[in-house]
Parts: C-alpha cells; sequence; structure tokens
C-alpha cells in the first residue's frame, strides 16, 4: 500500500482512499498527497476541505484518479 502511495505522490496524481478511522468508520476519501513519514502520511482531503494526516496501516485500498479532458464539440 506504501508504494502504490508513495508513487501516487511522485506523479502529483489524486487518489481515492477507502480509510477506517480509529474508532472503525471507513470512509471513502479522495485525497492529494503532501508528505510521508513512517508509518503515516499527509495529504490535503477534498472530502473535509482540510490537511489530513492518515495511518498508512488503516487504509485499506488505494485507486488513482483518472483525469479525462472534455471536449466541446
Amino acid at each position: 500500500m506504501k508504494e502504490q502511495l508513495i508513487k501516487a505522490m511522485q506523479h502529483n496524481q489524486l487518489v481515492d482512499l477507502m480509510y477506517i478511522s480509529q474508532t472503525g468508520e471507513i470512509t471513502k476519501r479522495r485525497v492529494k498527497l503532501i508528505t510521508i513519514v513512517g508509518d503515516r502520511f499527509q495529504a490535503f482531503c477534498f472530502t473535509k476541505h482540510a490537511k489530513r494526516t492518515f495511518i498508512t496501516d488503516n487504509v485499506l485500498a488505494v485507486m488513482p484518479v483518472l483525469r479525462k479532458e472534455r471536449v466541446v464539440i
């Protein structure tokens, strides 16, 4: 999981996370990774509109956000 997060950060890519909080609540978050240090990482969370610290072991899934350009005809 950590390797996927590092790769996304290196490519400046947004990712969707399935995350389980310390209270056991599972949420889907769209984030932009800022830093990864040890077993934690900081990211801007678009769900909460704020910078958050996440625990790597609590990430259940990582999915890169694919952006498609819209063309007006």
